[in-house]
């Protein structure tokens, strides 16, 4: 039997459970939770998902370029703080290192944060090197973060974030709840959801539909809070509220790379994701003090950022196998209908209060 699953069977017998409270339990249960097994989920066979970071070094460079612009546009700061919360593998934090050089690479710390134990001990490997020399350095989720000037980023946080599914059925808001018989729609009071997602859009239709994280503001504020001024950049699936709206965004499940709607199946065993509403993240990240916010396709920020003509002449004098795989790496990145087509690039910008 599945422990979560029986773990929900004396909520279930008291009534309906609201499908955000079955992915934190799926997602975050101290024991049994998706993110807190011994035994990581990422890569190819065997797996359950993989991500950029499985496909080469790519983001990790481009990303060294915006924090490397960051620097200079805070006046080339002795110390740049660059904080990943939700940072996995470490493998983006070690992409980034191996990608700085000259006196910002002196000046850039980077954090790793992921209280994940799979995670923290591919990561206590991937950053070994910079570890020694101070170059990186954990936190953990619990830690207070002292104020410091940098950039906070991530890759695919926001989105495993418990998310609630809501829909209006012409009348009236309705919910995504599990109950003893399985998952149904059930009438709700969406309060602040409904009124958000009523402000975004011209009229709603029938099946409009979208998820909610209550979790979404205090996640944002202690995430800007500390920092001084510099650049925020999250890297998610998602897109605008008005076109999750339009589209239905609902929860989709993860597992041995096929994917899916059965988000109530095989607890703690699959990845269970939800769209991020990019435009509450800006609205959220604005009431923060953030500004110059906006969000692209990834294969746009690629090529926008990303010195392609440089890396293809780079390339020409790498082994044939190293030139296949980051011409493949980039290929993924920014073609349609590939990685960087399914996510998007939020950035913004804190100025100094003093």
């Amino acid at each position: 039997m599945n422990p979560l699953h029986d773990l929900l069977q004396p909520r279930l017998a008291q009534g309906p459970v609201p499908a955000s409270e079955v992915m934190a339990l799926g997602l975050y249960h101290p024991e049994h939770g998706y993110y807190r097994r011994p035994e990581g989920p990422w890569g190819f066979a065997g797996k359950d998902y993989y991500t950029a970071l499985d496909l080469g070094p790519l983001l990790g460079q481009t990303l060294a370029l915006r924090l490397e612009a960051a620097w200079e546009r805070l006046g080339r700061p002795a110390r740049f703080t660059a904080l990943e919360p939700g940072a996995g593998r470490g493998w983006l934090g070690r992409d980034l290192l191996n990608a700085v050089s000259g006196p910002f690479a002196k000046a850039l710390v980077y954090v790793h944060r992921d209280d994940n134990p799979a995670a923290k001990r591919a990561a206590e490997s991937a950053l070994a090197p910079f570890l020694a020399v101070h170059r990186a350095r954990f936190a953990a989720e619990s830690e207070a973060l002292e104020p410091f000037l940098g950039a906070v980023f991530s890759n695919e946080l926001f989105d495993a974030l418990p998310a609630q599914p809501w829909r209006w059925d012409g009348t009236r808001w309705i919910r995504e709840v599990l109950t003893e018989a399985g998952p149904e729609w059930q009438a709700a009071d969406p309060g602040e959801a409904g009124a958000w997602f009523a402000g975004q859009t011209d009229g709603l239709e029938p099946q409009d539909g979208s998820v909610w994280c209550e979790g979404l503001p205090g996640l944002v504020q202690s995430l800007a809070a500390p920092l001084q001024a510099g650049l925020f950049l999250a890297v998610d699936y998602g897109e605008s509220a008005d076109r999750l709206l339009a589209k239905g965004a609902d929860l989709r499940r993860f597992k041995a790379h096929g994917v899916d709607g059965k988000w109530h199946e095989d607890l703690g065993e699959a990845d269970l994701t939800a769209d991020v509403d990019f435009t509450r993240l800006s609205r959220l990240l604005e009431g923060e003090g953030l500004s110059e916010l906006g969000h692209v396709e990834l294969s746009k920020w690629i090529r926008t950022h990303a010195p392609l003509d440089r890396w293809g002449g780079e390339w020409m004098g790498l082994p044939e196998a190293e030139r296949k795989a980051r011409t493949e790496n980039l290929l993924q990145l920014t073609l349609p209908n590939m990685m960087g087509s399914r996510f998007r690039v939020l950035e913004g910008w804190k100025e100094s209060s003093h």
